[in-house]
């Protein structure tokens, strides 16, 4: 294979790489060519992911690529098996993961050893027809509708021909005088010819998938489920036929048909395959339902009058009218109106948020009241709601460590099953009451058929896309699938405390004045000097003083790091800390205990002094976001340890910690020193979820088990972590781990129902039970069964579709 080298700067580099790896065991010939940056192997026994780590630490990686490829003839989870194999042992590729509920395979492989197209070929050639998909390929919601049309046509045309052969035979078993009646009209020859007719071509019609996809796979030594339905139907068919063309071959008392038995199964699995489509469509509602958040077509101003275009044909720039009611298009900034906007399609949070020129908006949220003129900020696929789409994709194409049990049990499922099938059968016939062979047939087919792993599948993944889908609508993007069972485990959340706990703005908390001082001509005065600051400390005084008349200052000093000094309206202003006001020889005694009382609260204190005499002193705070208390008692509530690790003092970290119950404080650390804390935590603890939102932050999420970024933070903060809350809300934290405990229990449900329920009907199927109660399963009973094990996980996971958020809906925690 060919694959494409990073690094390489000069002819040196050609021998480095080559020398890398030819020393790799296993590497038959390696030729490196420096003009187009890629080398040539031979690969013996060495494997893609064994070149690719030589070649990483040489300093030379390789360049990876991903495709994601649309699969079509995945029945059960032993083709989600077949189908990574096929995969994995194609040239190049590092990792393989396939999706029963999606339908999609996500392929991770050496740039230049193959191609998106050369595995789509790979896949079909393993007989699960495939193709990569694009920005053109069918939407999901298209490609779901094809599959329910087609999966319920199947199903009624088997259903209409084997309806006649069911009410001849099973008819002929409970009314004794309809059996008389055919026996004398058209006679049993003809009534069985007739059910050979019907039941044939049921099999080579509707049924023909089963043999299309299982024979080959039993032919290849892969056997999966379509194989278990072909064995077990053309075993019927195939002794039915004997029984009515050559019954001689059979001995004395063996001789009766099973016609029926091949026509309903294949009938009943059908039919289950239709409702399964039908329930699966529903799990990527949340998708569609974001997808659809977007108009089609938008008005776009063009020489100052509105022009209706086509969505796709907006460009970064363009401005954009939205009327009452209508959707925002793109993400974008108000330069024209007010309004209120209902963010919560994205957010989660209910009120409608008030909107007005120089402020942000997010496309796909409704403006509810007043005409908006935007400028488009984002289009495409850089939208806040395209990323959405897609980071809810890519979790809902996740494999977590849970299923690795599932996936092992499956490995050998059914070749174990198939072993099984054949004991009964010799059982049967060694040991069987007459007829035994009869009674052997019914047995074997039985087994063959209940022991479809279809449901087993199914378990994990549908339940992960109906909880993350879930989880986007209440304003929380597991932006890796992973997160949801290790979340879960977490028994330690920690905060940062800016922007995470708090709102990240500093605001005047406190006002004391000193005696005979009016509190609006002191915010006044002050408000006029930190106009001409850049100190945050200034925006807060400004915001205090809104409202007020606001004069200009003049003869504007700073004094770095101490404070400012300033004019305004005939008084002298000196604006500051403690060390400025000293410096100025101004006396604080008046304000000295107040001041104190103030600072031991977390405060920080601004001195304001007018002509020379102290006049207040202006504590400023960033103050504790609504929800972060009822967040913390939530978690608290749940059994976790809360912790805040801050850069800031230790003095206001312990106000705002005690304020909100939180259990430790870890503050005035770096970012190394985050980091470090949750090390520290992990060993005394166990697993660690931190939420953060800033560039300081992304240490810690990154070290953190669960990583957990407040959505209104730096790119920074999100790209490290696993989880983000898009409203900045501290309650999504808490619907996070509530969704991921109601999906992980889910998940445990749907595969405790798929594992038991084979372990207990296989030997059922098996007539474990025939010599104590006479009963013995019939092979239609096994195939509604088997069809219906599905229907109940997929409906199980359906029931996420109903989750709430804790704090806000009121939903136990």
């Amino acid at each position: 294979m060919t694959i494409q080298i990073d690094g390489m700067s000069c002819a040196g580099c050609v021998g480095r790489v080559e020398n890398a790896l030819k020393t790799l065991p296993g590497i038959d010939l390696a030729t490196v060519n420096f003009a187009t940056r890629s080398a040539r192997i031979k690969l013996g026994t060495a494997s893609p992911s064994e070149v690719s780590n030589a070649l990483a630490q040489a300093g030379y990686p390789a360049q990876q690529s991903q495709a994601e490829l649309d699969v079509t003839g995945l029945t059960c989870a032993s083709c989600v098996g077949r189908a990574e194999a096929a995969l994995h042992a194609a040239p190049g590729v590092l990792n393989a993961r396939v999706n029963l509920a999606t339908r999609r395979a996500q392929v991770t492989y050496l740039a230049g050893a193959t191609s998106p197209d050369d595995l789509a070929r790979t896949l079909t050639e393993a007989g699960y027809a495939s193709e990569p998909i694009s920005g053109e390929t069918e939407s999901d919601s298209d490609r779901n509708q094809d599959e329910i049309t087609q999966s319920r046509r199947a199903a009624i045309i088997a259903a209409v021909l084997t309806l006649p052969v069911f009410l001849i035979e099973m008819g002929g078993h409970l009314i004794p005088s309809l059996h008389d009646v055919i026996h004398h009209s058209i006679g049993m020859t003809t009534s069985w010819a007739l059910q050979f007719v019907l039941i044939t071509l049921v099999l080579l019609w509707p049924g023909r998938v089963f043999y299309q996809k299982g024979l080959p796979a039993l032919l290849r030594g892969a056997p999966e489920m379509n194989s278990l339905v072909a064995l077990g139907t053309l075993a019927a068919w195939g002794y039915s036929s004997v029984a009515l063309f050559a019954p001689g071959v059979l001995p004395a008392g063996a001789t009766a048909v099973y016609f029926e038995a091949a026509g309903v199964i294949v009938t009943l699995v059908l039919v289950g395959r239709w409702m399964e489509a039908r329930a699966r469509g529903q799990t990527g509602a949340a998708i569609q339902h974001l997808i659809g958040l977007q108009p089609d077509t938008v008005r776009v101003l063009r020489d100052g009058k509105p022009e209706s275009i086509p969505l796709k044909s907006v460009q970064v720039g363009d401005v954009i009218e939205t009327r009452p009611g209508e959707r925002i298009a793109v993400d974008g900034e108000v330069i024209e109106g007010t309004s209120h906007i209902d963010e919560s399609m994205i957010t989660g949070e209910p009120m409608p948020v008030a909107k007005g020129p120089g402020q942000p908006v997010i496309g796909g949220t409704t403006n509810t009241s007043g005409v908006l003129r935007i400028r488009a900020a984002a289009v495409g696929q850089a939208t806040m709601l395209a990323r959405i789409v897609e980071m809810v994709q890519e979790a809902q194409g996740a494999r977590l460590p849970i299923q690795a049990v599932a996936d092992r049990v499956v490995g050998i499922f059914v070749p174990v099953v198939m072993v099984i099938a054949a004991i009964t059968v010799l059982i049967w016939l060694l040991f069987g009451p007459q007829p035994t062979l009869s009674h052997a047939l019914v047995a074997g087919v039985a087994v063959l058929i209940i022991a479809c792993p279809c449901a087993m599948g199914l378990a994990t993944p549908t339940s992960i896309m109906v909880g993350t889908g879930r989880a986007a609508e209440l304003g929380v993007l597991f932006r890796r699938g992973e997160a949801l069972e290790r979340l879960a485990g977490a028994s330690v959340v920690a905060f940062d405390k800016t922007g995470t706990l708090t709102e990240g703005q500093p605001r005047v908390v406190d006002v004391t004045l000193a005696t005979g001082i009016d509190r609006n001509e002191v915010l006044r005065l002050a408000a006029a000097v930190e106009a001409q600051s850049e100190h945050p400390l200034a925006r807060a005084i400004e915001s205090a003083a809104e409202g007020l008349t606001v004069p200009r200052a003049i003869h504007v000093q700073a004094h770095a790091g101490h404070g400012i000094t300033a004019d305004v309206d005939g008084h002298a202003m000196i604006i500051g800390n403690r060390k400025m006001i000293a410096d100025h020889g101004i006396d604080i005694t008046e304000l000295d205990t107040p001041a104190s009382g103030m600072a031991s609260k977390g405060q920080t204190l601004v001195f304001v002094s007018i002509d020379g005499k102290i006049a207040a002193v202006i504590g400023v705070s960033d103050t504790v976001k609504p929800t972060s208390a009822r967040a913390i008692a939530a978690l608290h509530q749940a059994g976790l340890h809360t912790v805040m690790i801050t850069g800031d003092s230790a003095a206001a970290a312990n106000v705002i910690a005690q304020d909100l119950g939180i259990d430790d404080v870890i503050a005035e650390v770096l970012p190394e020193g985050k980091r470090d804390a949750i090390r520290a935590l992990r060993a005394d603890h166990g697993p660690v979820a931190f939420v953060g939102d800033g560039i300081n932050d992304a240490p810690a999420l990154a070290e953190a088990d669960i990583g957990i970024a407040v959505g209104t933070g730096t790119d920074i903060a999100i790209e490290a972590a696993d989880v983000v809350l898009i409203s900045g809300d501290l309650g999504g934290a808490v619907t996070a781990r509530h969704v991921s405990e109601r999906t992980m229990l889910n998940i445990r449900q749907n595969l405790f129902w798929a594992f038991a329920y084979n372990a207990a009907l296989i030997p059922v199927a098996a007539g474990v039970l025939y010599p104590i109660s006479g009963l013995l399963l019939s092979p239609m009973l096994a195939a509604g069964a088997m069809a219906m094990s599905s229907v109940f996980v997929v409906s199980n996971a359906l029931r996420l579709r109903g989750l709430k958020a804790p704090l806000r809906d009121g939903e136990a925690p």
